[in-house]
């Protein structure tokens, strides 16, 4: 423990973000905590935290429901830094208001800082950073004052004498570039800390914390073959004796192709003996019950993507109880062994990843459905890469002498290519479809509907910058046309889920990458119900898209997707592609474009997006950009090579950054 003046409080408000700030921290030798966010300040004071800083989160501060907190967190002569919704408490507790506009801004912007003000000490004058929020500082409060402004909202406000600071944006991510200088500015120019903290030995504390955890019982750890799973037991190997410990590989007939006999494999390599579970049937047909008791439909029916998830979920953990009965253990002398990852956690709003039961489920991860959640009180799951992010996962495997082809693994989730299909019996096509899908195409044609004076220029007038206008009007001379997709994906927006439009892209010539991802940016912020914008290659899409091919997890289904995925990364591996991308799902979406709707043909084939994704940590992250992070002619083989796949009519690029985008689109 370093002394009580370094010691720094991170107090939560519900933000998917505040283990990052807890990682960025310590990174700079300071010893934080995570508290509730209505800790009181004079326990803080006595404590010995020296410094304050309050997260982000999903609610609203005008909200009758907006959560406690003491007042006095703003008088008690500790500086304090709001991040996001800290700074609009800040606000609004010195009588500013906050007000929801109709703008709003999802995703890295460009921002103007006063770089005299020691907040931005050393920094120049424009930064890109990460926004994403509903609301926004109006009125400033009471001698507080404007220290940075984006195109549409106050970005930042401090009173130094009273060494109180807010940002609207996350300087703790990595997409705010210069963000963790901000926070070092903060703690050091500001606070006068002295930071002295070193980080513990990972590997020592996750095995002692296994060896005490586990004790003499057995451990069932179940690999997918990934990275997470791999270094689980990699751990447990050097923390017990191998008679203790029984690895399983579950395949859950949502796997890659070849997936399960390349992962025996690789962990055979290793020294691991797994032992195979073939449970595609098991799956396919399984239920689960909610927690208001109500029993599921069978996963192959299932098109709700939270139900889904619970479903495997659930059924991962009966398969490993048949699984002990099978090796003849004693049920109650086992522990499961899980590669749980803190973002799982974060995002299924898990009390272990948040403080003070304020964040949002973004989606329950299988790991942690509310049958796992009752056998961690029973103590009976053991998790010790709970507190890591993926690359923080990835240097502890090399640590541990696995390879780089282990380690540098794409991560495939769980629940395997059951999360990357796209269920749906009827189109998604709410009130509000007409007018987004008209406000998409103002954004994409908007030099050509400005000299027609289109009636709902305001919004777009409304929502963007003069200088977004101006970029709009280069980006527009080339034809482009958007068509609103009627389905819905999952998003993360202003520390919220969001499950809404996609809207596809398409074009007369070959694009210009940098316009489609401005666009990806500008109509999110037009069209608040979309979080998903995609290119579709191929022609101009002529037809709008009102109907979808009716699509559930049927072997034919899953067949499709798994051959596409194969392809796809087969490309990307033989172009030696596979370590410059952090991950690419390649997704089945249940849409038939190119019907036109004078005849009447049915809704019968679908489309793929493919998402190339560049991250760290998989809590932000952008899509690699054709041209840019991944060669042209390797996108354009992967589309070729995938629309030989039958049932297939186009090809998708997600160019959707998170937020306003998750990595996976359920």
């Amino acid at each position: 423990m370093t002394p009580a003046e370094d010691k720094v409080a991170i107090l939560d408000a519900g933000t998917q973000f505040a283990k990052l700030i807890d990682r960025c921290v310590r990174e700079l030798n300071f010893h934080s905590d995570i508290l509730p966010l209505d800790t009181s300040p004079y326990k803080l004071k006595e404590e010995g935290y020296k410094a304050w800083i309050i997260t982000g989160g999903p609610n609203s501060v005008n909200s009758n429901d907006a959560p406690n907190y003491d007042q006095d967190i703003f008088r008690a002569q500790i500086p304090v830094l709001g991040i996001c919704y800290g700074m609009q408490m800040l606000n609004k507790e010195f009588n500013g208001t906050v007000v929801k506009k109709e703008s709003r801004e999802d995703g890295p912007i460009r921002i103007d800082v006063d770089e005299a003000n020691p907040l931005f000490k050393g920094l120049e004058k424009n930064q890109e950073v990460l926004l994403t929020h509903g609301d926004s500082v109006d009125k400033i409060g009471e001698g507080l004052k404007v220290i940075a402004r984006s195109p549409n909202c106050i970005a930042a406000i401090c009173n130094e004498k009273n060494t109180l600071f807010g940002v609207q944006f996350h300087p703790e991510v990595k997409l705010t570039r210069n963000g963790k200088k901000m926070i070092e500015n903060f703690l050091v120019g500001i606070c006068g800390l002295t930071g002295s903290y070193n980080l513990p030995c990972r590997m020592t504390s996750c095995i002692q914390h296994i060896k005490e955890q586990v004790g003499e019982k057995q451990v069932l750890v179940l690999l997918s073959g990934g990275v997470d799973s791999t270094v689980c037991a990699a751990l447990l190997r050097k923390a017990l004796p191998s008679e203790q410990i029984y690895a399983v590989h579950i395949d859950n007939g949502f796997m890659r192709k070849n997936e399960s006999q390349e992962v025996i494999q690789s962990l055979d390599a290793l020294g691991i003996q797994v032992h195979l579970e073939s449970a595609g049937k098991e799956f396919a047909m399984g239920h689960t019950f909610l927690d208001n008791g109500i029993r599921t439909p069978l996963l192959c029916t299932t098109t709700d993507p939270e139900m889904k998830r619970k479903i495997i979920g659930d059924t991962f953990v009966a398969i490993a109880d048949r699984v002990i009965h099978k090796l003849n253990l004693d049920k109650d002398n086992v522990i499961l062994c899980q590669g749980t990852l803190r973002p799982d956690l974060i995002e299924s709003a898990s009390h272990l990843a948040t403080k003070g039961g304020l964040a949002s489920v973004i989606k329950t991860h299988h790991n942690d459905t509310a049958l796992i959640r009752h056998m961690r009180q029973e103590g009976k799951v053991v998790e010790p890469l709970k507190d890591f992010h993926k690359d923080e996962v990835r240097a502890l495997g090399r640590s541990l002498g696995l390879s780089e082809h282990l380690t540098q693994r794409h991560p495939f989730p769980g629940p395997g290519l059951a999360i990357r299909v796209i269920c749906a019996h009827m189109p998604h096509v709410d009130t509000d479809f007409g007018e987004t899908e008209v406000l998409a195409k103002l954004v994409v044609q908007y030099k050509h509907l400005l000299a027609r004076k289109h009636a709902l220029l305001n919004r777009i007038e409304n929502n963007t910058s003069e200088r977004d206008r101006e970029l709009l009007i280069e980006a527009t001379a080339t034809k482009y046309n958007a068509t609103l997709l009627p389905i819905r994906t999952v998003g993360v927006q202003g520390d919220a889920r969001s499950y809404n439009y996609c809207v596809g892209i398409s074009c007369a010539q070959d694009p210009n990458w940098e316009h489609l991802k401005f666009f990806a940016r500008i109509i999110p912020q037009v069209c608040h119900s979309v979080n998903r914008i995609v290119f579709i290659f191929g022609p101009l899409v002529q037809f709008p898209v009102h109907e979808i091919t009716n699509t559930q997890l049927c072997p034919m289904v899953v067949s499709t997707v798994r051959q596409a995925d194969y392809l796809a990364n087969q490309v990307l591996a033989s172009a030696g592609l596979t370590n410059s991308i952090s991950q690419m799902p390649v997704v089945l979406v249940p849409v038939h474009l190119d019907r036109s709707p004078l005849k009447t043909v049915p809704s019968c084939a679908r489309a793929i997006a493919l998402r190339p994704f560049l991250t760290d940590d998989f809590m932000t992250g952008e899509p690699a950009l054709p041209g840019k992070d991944i060669p042209l002619e390797v996108v354009h083989k992967m589309v070729s090579e995938v629309l030989t796949v039958n049932g297939i009519s186009r090809v998708f690029y997600d160019i959707t950054t998170k937020p306003p985008g998750t990595t996976e689109w359920e």
